[in-house]
């Protein structure tokens, strides 16, 4: 089981290098889970992008689509608001993020999330996170 945040979506609808990662991580059959946020997120997200001229009209909205279709399951806030909330008292840290990184704690998953400083938190947390890496450069060692 995955939570997929906003900025993880958006990097795989537009095959950036951490996106295509993501995308390779996730395995046939893995239920993703996202909170009802991630619907307005995705859509402010690439409404940014139209308007700094990245994207036109059609392709954003093409975007939000695909975006959307990679989540199984939209979890209601009211689910885990108040835990939410809590932890971003306590980690000072916004409450959008936390709905993210507590609904992957809650059920036991990976949260993917391209986001660095809520990798921290998660890390803080002790919930799972999807960490950048650098591979060696292979062909150097030939």
């Amino acid at each position: 089981m995955i939570v997929l945040d906003c900025s993880a979506a958006v990097g795989i609808c537009q095959n950036t290098e951490l996106g295509l990662g993501f995308r390779g991580l996730m395995l046939e059959g893995d239920e993703v889970l996202a909170p009802e946020l991630f619907k307005i997120e995705i859509r402010n997200v690439l409404w940014k992008y139209v308007r700094a001229g990245l994207l036109d009209e059609k392709a954003a909205k093409c975007k939000v689509e695909e975006g959307l279709s990679l989540v199984d399951r939209f979890v209601a806030t009211d689910e885990n608001i108040d835990e939410a909330f809590a932890e971003a008292m306590l980690r000072e840290h916004a409450v959008y993020d936390m709905l993210y990184a507590t609904l992957a704690r809650r059920h036991a998953c990976c949260l993917f999330t391209a986001d660095r400083a809520l990798r921290k938190v998660c890390r803080d947390m002790g919930v799972d996170v999807v960490e950048e890496i650098e591979l060696p450069n292979i062909d150097a060692d030939i």
